[in-house]
């Protein structure tokens, strides 16, 4: 019999058919997760369009009654282990801190970046901290193969002593939340000391409904000494990487040709070599490990890798970075701030972006 019954927050269209400015409709994601594992029970969702309720619950052979407008309802009904939250960004905060203080709820995986300003994302793990509820975010590539070989490569001592850390991609907030929470994984999630970022802005770029940076280029330094570098937009073709890692002794780079549909996911160059050693692997089931992992740590009773905590360290230099740009200077950490300051330079007119598909010169 299952040992753990598990309800979903936000349903989204099917996958097969996304409407991504809006859902991106991983709750498919995640209870494809769930089913593979035996303990696992999927019992109920909430979603405020009802038609995407029932349409998911078509899908995983819930019953009519199983589906739900009210999150609160559902939770008092079924009281189920886990719950996870699939719902736009600015909606994440409120949602997560109703459920742990429901007191129905024994463990919340909710879709990353974690909230829409730094204040919620520290709340957010603050209660579950104090209600006891195990809170994760779907930093899911933690799991991938390409990245665990990295970090097994850096343990072993292949390429020295790891000075600095890089990553590229689209833009800090979305896709960057990936990359930077694996910038800590490679650095013992050790604490960062201050960050200094450059931001451009002149289109607008909303995702999910949080604003995206079009073009950053950020630096920051870690208690260790090592450095981490950040590249998006325009410039994430500067490192040409998802993430790259510098040593004493050489180099390794993760997915160095994009997806690796053609190229190598992973290769490594020694310091006294020219060549590349390259390495031929796929990502692995991403979700389907972290669904696993977080299950696993909730029955032990341990952190998981996907931590509250871990996600408050990677989401601390986006929002960092951005209050860099707003301050002109360098920000040192813990960060002193609540609010979100890409989000208030475009409120206070001090960014301007022309609207969306609008031609910018």
């Amino acid at each position: 019999m299952p040992n753990f019954s598990v309800a979903f927050v936000g349903t989204g269209p099917d996958p097969e058919n996304p409407d991504w400015g809006t859902h991106s409709g991983m709750a498919y994601h995640h209870a494809r997760g769930y089913e593979e594992l035996e303990q696992c029970e999927l019992v109920a969702c909430a979603d405020l369009v009802t038609e995407r309720g029932q349409e998911f619950a078509g899908e995983f052979d819930l019953p009519d009654a199983a589906v739900y407008e009210d999150y609160g309802a559902m939770v008092a009904e079924h009281e189920p282990d886990f719950v996870s939250v699939c719902t736009p960004i600015p909606t994440h905060a409120a949602i997560v801190t109703d459920l742990a203080e429901s007191g129905h709820v024994g463990a919340i995986h909710c879709e990353k970046p974690m909230a829409n300003t730094w204040g919620d994302a520290r709340r957010m793990t603050e209660v579950c901290d104090r209600e006891g509820v195990q809170l994760t975010f779907n930093h899911q590539r933690r799991f991938g193969d390409p990245w665990m070989e990295a970090k097994r490569l850096l343990d072993d001592g292949v390429i020295g002593d790891l000075t600095r850390v890089e990553m590229g991609c689209s833009e800090l907030f979305d896709y960057g939340s990936h990359l930077i929470d694996l910038c800590h994984y490679y650095v013992d999630e050790t604490d960062p000391e201050w960050i200094l970022g450059a931001i451009d802005y002149r289109e607008e770029n909303i995702k999910y409904g949080a604003h995206n940076e079009n073009h950053a280029f950020v630096q920051w330094r870690y208690e260790n000494g090592v450095y981490g570098v950040a590249s998006t937009g325009v410039g994430e073709e500067m490192p040409a990487v998802h993430n790259q890692l510098f040593g004493t002794e050489g180099r390794i780079e993760v997915l160095p040709e994009g997806w690796g549909d053609d190229g190598p996911t992973l290769r490594v160059r020694h310091k006294d070599g020219t060549e590349w050693e390259e390495h031929y692997m796929g990502l692995g089931p991403l979700i389907p490990r972290a669904i696993e992992h977080i299950v696993e740590a909730y029955d032990d009773g341990r952190q998981p890798a996907l931590s509250g905590e871990h996600a408050l360290r990677a989401t601390e230099i986006i929002f960092g970075a951005w209050e860099s740009a707003r301050q002109r200077g360098r920000v040192e950490f813990p960060l002193d701030i609540d609010d979100n300051p890409l989000e208030a330079m475009v409120e206070d007119g001090v960014l301007n972006p022309a609207p969306e598909n609008v031609e910018v010169e």
